[in-house]
């Protein structure tokens, strides 16, 4: 395997990363197949619309977030989830400071080298 997180991790340890306009992201298990994300939204705060060759599975930790999935916007909060398959265009607009979880497969190697998008 190229990647591959620890096995054990703790929250309080592990980096978050500023990707600013009230963005913030915080890499959690993952491998060559597969990563976790937590991301936190402030109120206001947008993940712009984008496509990638990765699916996408979210889970809405808390906060309220219009979700665009190939433009059908549905407005999601704490114990929702959505499915993006690769190449859809997607997007959030958080309504509600809140946290996503965010799971893609294969991994996305862009978010290791740091890659603010």
């Amino acid at each position: 395997m190229k990647f591959e997180s620890k096995i054990f991790m703790s929250g309080k340890e592990m980096e978050i990363e500023d990707l600013g306009q009230g963005v913030k992201r915080q890499l959690l298990g993952y491998n060559d197949e597969i990563l976790m994300a937590k991301v936190w939204f402030e109120e206001g705060s947008e993940g712009y619309v984008h496509s990638h060759v990765h699916s996408q599975s979210s889970y809405v930790e808390s906060g309220k977030f219009d979700v665009n999935i190939a433009g059908e916007i549905k407005t999601l909060v704490a114990g929702d989830a959505f499915y993006i398959p690769p190449h859809v265009s997607h997007g959030a607009v958080c309504k509600k400071a809140g946290v996503l979880i965010d799971v893609f497969s294969p991994i996305r190697e862009d978010f290791l080298r740091g890659d603010k998008k």
